[in-house]
C-alpha cells in the first residue's frame, strides 16, 4: 500500500490519537449494533500490544443543537469497548481542556481512552460552528497536540468527509497512517476499482437514480456487467416506455436513463420482471409481472422478480470479482426481501469458487447477515457513502490525508 499503516509506526510509549468509526445505533442508553466497535478491535489492541497509550476519537449521530447531545454521549460506547478489550476505558466527557489534557497525560502504556463525541463541538453556546464537521484548523491542531506527532485513521466510515478529527488531525503530525480496518477498505475496494481479476460485475440497488448515478456512470467504465436492482430500475423502464404503474421513478432522470442505456449497450443489465403490489405493505395482494408488460395500473414494483432473480444468477455465475452496493427490492419487509435475499446467496457461490465479493451499504450488509454468509464474503465494507464515493473514483480526504510510505 502507498500509505503509511499502523505496522510501520513506532508505537511503544507513545501517546497515539487514533480516528475511529463508532458511529454505533443508541436507543436510550443501549447500543443496538456493536459491529463497528468489533471492527475497530484488531488495530486498537495492536497499539496496546505494542506498548502504546491509545487515545479515540469518533462522532456519533448529528449534533444540530444542544439538545442533540443528550442522547449522543460516546459513554455507553466506551462501556462496550472495555467489556470486548477485557480491560478499563478510560471515559472523558469533554472534547477539549484541562480535565482531557490530564487524563491524556496520565496515560500508561497499553491503556486506552476515550474522547467524547468529536461532532459536540459542532455546536458551541447553542449555536451550530461546525468546528468538527467543518474541520477547524485550530480544533484539528489541538486534537494532534495531545499525541505524539503521529496519528492512526482507522475511520473509513468517515474517509469521505474531510473532519477535524481525520484530516485536521493528519495535517498536524509527522506520521499518519491507516488502521487495519482502513488498510483493508483501501486493498479490496481499490483493486475493485482499478485492478479487479476479470469478469468483474457490480450490483447496484437502491431507490433513486439520482443517489447512484456517479456510481453506475464510473463502473459501466470498469466493469464487464453492471446489474440494476431496486426502485431506480423504474426509471429505466419507464425510460424504455414499460408501463410502471404507481412504482417509484423519477420523472426528471428518464432522459439520462436513455442515455446510458444507448451508451452501456449490453453491459446494463436489467430487471425483466418485478413483484408488483397494490400497496406499499407486507399484506399487500401481489402479482409477478413482466418488464415489457408492464405493471398494472394500481400497483407498484417492489422487488425483482424470478426471471430477473434467474438473469442476475446467470451473469455472477462466470464473475471473478463482485462489487454489491444497494437492495433488489423492498428488502425490510420481509414478503419483498426475496431478490436481495437471492444476492446475498449468489456471491457466497462466487467466494466459494475463488472470486472477490465485496459488500457495501446498509441494506446490503443487512441482508448477508440476515442470511448468516457475512463471513464467508471477501469484504463487507464499513463505509456506506465512502464506499461509493471511492467506487466513484473521487479522491477521499481521509485516505489522502495519510502519509505517503
Amino acid at each position: 500500500m502507498a500509505k503509511l499503516t499502523v505496522t510501520d509506526l513506532e508505537l511503544a510509549g507513545k501517546k497515539v490519537p487514533m480516528r475511529v468509526d463508532f458511529n454505533v445505533p443508541i436507543q436510550d442508553g443501549v447500543i443496538g449494533n456493536d459491529n463497528r466497535i468489533v471492527a475497530a478491535l484488531p488495530t486498537i489492541k495492536y497499539v496496546l500490544e505494542h506498548n502504546g497509550r491509545a487515545i479515540l476519537f469518533s462522532h456519533l449521530g448529528r449534533i444540530k443543537t444542544e439538545e442533540d447531545k443528550k442522547g449522543l454521549s460516546l459513554a455507553p460506547v466506551a462501556k462496550r469497548l472495555s467489556e470486548l478489550l477485557g480491560q478499563d476505558v478510560l471515559f472523558v466527557p469533554h472534547t477539549r481542556g484541562a480535565e482531557l489534557e490530564a487524563a491524556v497525560n496520565g496515560l500508561k502504556d497499553g491503556q486506552v481512552l476515550m474522547v467524547e463525541n468529536t461532532r459536540f463541538e459542532d455546536v458551541i453556546n447553542g449555536e451550530y460552528v461546525k468546528l468538527e464537521s467543518g474541520n477547524d484548523p485550530e480544533l484539528g491542531k489541538y486534537w494532534a497536540s495531545l499525541g505524539d506527532d503521529l496519528f492512526i485513521n482507522d475511520a473509513f466510515g468517515t474517509a469521505h468527509r474531510a473532519h477535524a478529527s481525520n484530516v485536521g488531525i493528519a495535517s498536524n503530525v509527522d506520521q499518519a497512517a491507516a488502521g487495519f480496518l482502513m488498510e483493508k477498505e483501501i486493498k479490496f475496494l481499490g483493486d475493485a476499482v482499478d485492478n479487479p481479476v476479470r469478469p468483474f460485475a457490480a450490483i447496484i440497488g437502491g431507490a433513486k437514480v439520482s443517489d447512484k448515478i456517479d456510481v453506475v456512470k464510473s463502473l459501466l467504465n470498469k466493469a464487464d456487467k453492471v446489474i440494476i436492482g431496486g426502485g431506480m430500475a423504474y426509471t429505466f423502464d419507464a425510460a424504455k416506455g414499460n408501463k410502471i404503474g404507481k412504482s417509484l421513478f423519477e420523472a426528471d432522470k428518464v432522459d439520462l436513463a436513455k442515455e446510458l442505456m444507448d451508451e452501456a449497450g449490453d453491459k446494463l443489465v436489467l430487471p425483466i420482471d418485478s413483484v408488483a403490489a397494490d400497496a406499499f405493505s407486507n399484506d399487500a395482494k401481489t402479482e409477478v409481472v413482466d418488464a415489457a408488460a408492464g405493471i398494472p395500473d394500481g400497483y407498484m414494483g417492489l422487488d425483482i422478480g424470478p426471471k430477473s432473480i434467474k438473469l442476475f444468477q446467470d451473469v455472477l455465475a462466470t464473475a471473478k470479482t463482485v462489487v454489491w452496493n444497494g437492495p433488489m427490492g423492498v428488502f425490510e419487509l420481509p414478503k419483498f426481501s426475496k431478490g436481495t435475499l437471492a444476492i446475498g446467496e449468489d456471491l457466497v457461490k462466487v467466494t466459494e469458487n475463488g472470486g472477490t465479493t465485496i459488500v457495501g451499504g446498509g441494506d446490503s450488509t443487512a441482508a448477508v447477515q440476515k442470511l448468516g454468509v457475512a463471513d464467508k464474503l471477501s469484504h463487507i465494507s464499513t463505509g456506506g457513502g465512502a464506499s461509493l464515493e471511492y467506487l466513484e473514483g473521487k479522491p477521499l480526504p481521509g485516505i489522502e490525508s495519510l502519509t505517503n510510505k
